[in-house]
Order: structure tokens, then C-alpha cells, then sequence
């Protein structure tokens, strides 16, 4: 398998950063409460400055979703969906422990970070504009067409994984207590995402091997070098 972003969005989006893991024999009973609430506190600490829609960050993917023809406040990346639910209720819902762990991550940096149960996932995994027959399965279990010109996470078996980008993904391939190896994804594209997208990949990096012992395999992309072995 692997993972790469179609020429494409590298034409498009000149500035896109992405960052890789992938990570082995992962379990849903470990504890992860110290370094949730340690970057959670750090998300705080700059909400308390600053409204997430005045991330960097954040302001980088508003532009892109307006390029891409969406309205940003309508539609948001997951980190600024994150950062907005985080301000206003103080804490996140515990889902699953790797999930908690990247959410509290991702809003530490205010960058989007998705988690992807390889096991669901069919040959290679593109991030592409769609064609618009591709299959996205709902966390409810419904079916969706993406739009033809949406940038979707595809995989061989033309099943989108994500929606919209940095927006939503789908529950055929979300974390469950079942799931053992995963590919975890972020993207960035403000000024600064060449120096802060190795930090949050070396910044999960270390949590896995303290909180599981995994030993990830990590990659930062760039158009040069686009594709990740799996």
C-alpha cells in the first residue's frame, strides 16, 4: 500500500506540508489522561490569546476551502472544529485512546490530524479531487457521492475515506476498539507548516512509543518525494 497526494494538489497547493505515521499493534487500554490534559492545556493557553479563526493555521485552510469553492465558516477543517467545540466546552469527548491522544495534539498545534484503520482501507490511498462515483460511508452507516472537484481520501476500491479535504472522514475506516494499525495523516499550509509539521509528527511519534511502545515509521512529504511505503 501507499499513501500520496495526486500531482494535482501539489500544482494547486504549493505550500502543503503533510506529515505520515504509521503504526503497529495498537490497543484500546492504555491510559492517556497526563498528555491530553498537557496539550490540552496548551491549546488553552492560546485560545486565551486568540480565537481559533486567528490560527495561522487555521486561517491557511479557510483560504484553501474558499479556493476550493466551500464556505469556511460552513465547512471547517477538523482542527478548527476542535479548536471551536474545545473553546466552548472546556474538554473534547474520550473516544478511543489514540484518538483522544491525536485530537488533544491537534489542538495543541491547531493542525488537522486524521487516523485511519489500515485494515478498512483498499491498495493505495490517494488525497485527490473526486470523480464524483466514489463511495463515503457516514459514522451513522449512511452513503454519500462526494462532488465531482471535491478533494476526497480515495483508496483502490473507490471508497472515500474523507470528505471535503480536512473536513470530515468516514466511519468505514474510523478508530474502533478493534483496530491494531493505523495511518495517521496531517496537513498543514501557513507560512510555518515546513517547521511545525515535523514537530507534531516527532510529537505523536513519541507518544506512541511511550504510551504503546510502537515503533511508528514517520515521513514529512513533499512534491519532491510524495509517496509513503505502507
Amino acid at each position: 500500500m501507499h499513501f500520496q497526494h495526486a500531482p494535482a494538489l501539489w500544482r494547486d497547493f504549493p505550500a502543503l506540508v503533510p506529515g505520515v505515521l504509521l503504526a503497529r499493534g495498537l490497543t484500546p487500554d492504555v491510559p492517556v489522561d497526563a498528555p491530553v490534559a498537557r496539550y490540552g492545556a496548551a491549546a488553552a493557553e492560546r485560545l486565551a490569546a486568540a480565537p481559533e479563526s486567528q490560527f495561522p493555521e487555521v486561517q491557511a485552510w479557510r483560504r484553501a476551502f474558499a479556493t476550493l469553492g466551500l464556505k469556511p465558516t460552513q465547512y471547517r477543517c477538523a482542527s478548527e472544529s476542535l479548536l471551536r467545540r474545545f473553546r466552548k466546552e472546556g474538554s473534547l469527548p474520550r473516544i478511543h485512546p489514540l484518538i483522544d491522544l491525536c485530537n488533544a495534539v491537534s489542538l495543541a498545534y491547531g493542525i488537522p490530524v486524521g487516523v485511519f484503520d489500515l485494515s478498512r482501507i483498499s491498495g493505495d490511498l490517494e488525497v485527490r479531487y473526486a470523480d464524483g462515483d466514489e463511495a463515503y460511508e457516514t459514522f451513522s452507516g449512511g452513503l454519500e457521492r462526494p462532488d465531482a472537484g471535491e478533494v476526497v481520501f480515495a483508496d483502490g476500491a473507490r471508497r472515500a475515506h474523507a470528505r471535503r479535504w480536512t473536513n470530515r472522514q468516514s466511519g468505514h475506516s474510523a478508530v474502533r476498539a478493534t483496530t491494531s494499525d493505523v495511518l495517521i495523516i496531517t496537513e498543514a499550509l501557513h507560512d510555518t507548516a515546513a517547521q511545525d509539521v515535523p514537530k507534531l509528527v516527532s510529537t505523536l511519534a513519541d507518544e506512541l512509543r511511550t504510551t504503546w511502545s510502537a515503533e511508528p515509521r514517520t515521513a514529512v512529504l513533499s512534491a519532491e518525494a510524495p509517496v509513503f511505503a505502507c
